[in-house]
């Protein structure tokens, strides 16, 4: 059965997003003016925080931003990217996939990182925002600039592997103090599961291994309508002439 023609949304959860983060970072410069290391010591993920239960960490660690220019970057990034894929997936599989990617993002600090070290979590959500994009429609141009003899074009699926590659760089050389990038790894992570979970991308192990068990689950149920071949559901935007969307999301 095949879902709506996609369609442009109003991008309700992106605007939300921003906004959240734009009042968290103001939020953030207000606190580190007049009460220096409380971000730090209080709201940033961090082994203490663990250790004596400070819970709320696993939240306001993902509206925390290292730098100006990481805040600026990020929200640049989740608005160019966030307008497509909210109308592609919906409110509600954007909103999923942007906490998918948070939650992932501090996951994969605690499993890669010293204990030691501090989160500043705002780039997991971004980050699986990327990752969905660059699976869903890898061959976008994100980046495309020309001069007289020189030209410079990098699709969505360039980009996400540039930024895979960087954040193993960075979590190789800086692994100490306070840091950013180290959420960026979990997030991309989620961000891919989470596309093709939803039926985007090729066909992963993943996705394989879910239908070959709800297979098994319908044949021993002895289901009536059990067909082997069918294909596995999926969001609104996955069963559908690409040829069709790839043009309307380019407008």
């Amino acid at each position: 059965m095949f879902a709506q023609p996609w369609r442009e949304s109003r991008r309700v959860v992106l605007l939300a997003l921003i906004g959240l983060n734009v009042a968290s970072f103001v939020a953030q410069f207000v606190l580190d003016a007049f009460a220096p290391g409380f971000v730090r010591d209080y709201l940033a993920l961090s082994n203490r925080g663990i250790h004596e239960a400070y819970a709320w960490q696993f939240v306001t660690a993902t509206l925390l931003y290292g730098s100006p220019w990481h805040f600026l970057g990020n929200m640049l990034g989740l608005y160019i990217l966030g307008r497509d894929l909210e109308s592609i997936l919906g409110q509600r599989h954007f909103l999923y996939l942007f906490l998918s990617g948070a939650i992932g993002g501090e996951l994969g600090h605690l499993f890669l990182m010293p204990s030691e070290t501090i989160l500043y979590a705002a780039s997991g959500g971004v980050a699986a925002v990327l990752l969905a994009y660059a699976t869903i429609l890898p061959d976008l141009d994100l980046i495309a600039w020309g001069a007289s003899r020189f030209s410079l074009r990098l699709n969505a699926k360039h980009v996400a592997n540039a930024i895979l590659l960087l954040s193993l760089v960075m979590l190789a050389i800086d692994r100490n103090g306070a840091v950013i990038h180290s959420a960026i790894l979990g997030g991309l992570a989620a961000g891919w599961l989470y596309a093709n979970l939803l039926g985007f991308g090729h066909a992963s192990w993943v996705r394989r291994l879910l239908h070959r068990r709800r297979e098994a689950t319908e044949r021993a149920q002895g289901n009536p309508k059990f067909n082997p071949g069918r294909a596995s559901p999926s969001v609104p935007g996955a069963r559908k002439s690409w040829s069709g969307l790839i043009p309307s999301v380019r407008g």
